[in-house]
């Protein structure tokens, strides 16, 4: 049995009203990175994990029930992930647990999602974690990614597992710089085969990208069985390779599942991440 198929993921469970950071579930990152050739220090990217849970709740030390909206980074240089399912059984056992105030919730979420994502070993970086109480609700708008809308083109599709092949680049003429996005990414949970839909965001600096083929190589991910984190380092790595950009920046914002949405962010040069904003979709 693997370690994914351990995890909670695709069976019944019993929630727990009670906090319990024991329910996280941490995931090896390195598996799916030596899987794309990549080693395990010198990776050629950074970025993050944008993550947003809309179903977190607690007590107060009166009793009386509060709820927040909680976003965490989670540095992608870590050693770990955490697998969805047990993040929210995880957040559904604040629940009925009393704290303090906010604070303390927050510091609580830091700690544990920081020790499970580094899993025992060295910490490099701390999760960061930010709660919006719901007199800041009516402040968090809906944006769309920018950039050129890929989903204009009027293509042949008949391929839906990844085939980077698609991928090309005009090498002898100028570089140059562009943002391109799309609506059509879509793969499947890893273990549950349950459908993961997201918007994509790519920006490069390079040899100019073939839309038409860069369309076709993100719809065929279509029936492509990979967590949303493994894929996204997919296509960075895929366009990394086949396209040979100086610079790029790739960055999905999947649909929310059970409360949570995950939204990867690689880069290959340093720069401020993306803001934490939701979609239409989300």
């Amino acid at each position: 049995m693997s370690q994914v198929e351990r995890s909670p993921l695709g069976k019944p469970s019993t929630y727990t009203d009670q906090y319990d950071p024991a329910l996280l579930f941490p995931v090896a990152r390195q598996t799916q990175r030596q899987a794309l050739g990549l080693g395990l220090d010198r990776l050629p990217f950074m970025g993050a994990d944008l993550w947003t849970g809309y179903e977190l709740g607690w007590l107060n030390r009166r009793g009386k029930p509060q709820v927040a909206i909680v976003r965490f980074v989670v540095p992608c240089d870590s050693t770990h992930i955490v697998e969805s399912k047990s993040f929210k059984l995880y957040l559904n056992s604040f629940s009925n647990t009393r704290f303090e105030d906010i604070d303390q919730v927050r510091e609580r979420l830091r700690a544990d999602i920081s020790n499970a994502v580094w899993h025992g070993g060295p910490m490099r970086a701390g999760v960061g974690v930010q709660l919006l109480s719901p007199e800041e609700f009516d402040a968090q708008t809906i944006e769309e990614l920018d950039g050129l809308l890929l989903d204009r083109l009027d293509i042949e599709c008949d391929q839906y597992h990844p085939q980077p092949q698609y991928l090309r680049a005009e090498v002898g003429e100028q570089p140059v710089t562009e943002t391109l996005t799309s609506h059509l990414l879509k793969s499947n949970c890893l273990v549950t085969g349950q459908p993961d839909w997201g918007s994509l965001r790519i920006s490069y600096h390079g040899p100019q990208i073939d839309q038409e083929g860069l369309l076709k190589y993100i719809v065929s991910f279509r029936n492509h069985n990979e967590f949303h984190e493994h894929c996204v380092e997919r296509i960075f790595i895929d366009i990394w390779r086949q396209c040979k950009p100086t610079q790029l920046s790739v960055y999905a914002r999947y649909t929310r599942r059970g409360g949570l949405d995950i939204n990867p962010w690689r880069t290959s040069h340093p720069q401020a991440a993306p803001d934490n904003v939701r979609t239409a979709r989300q």
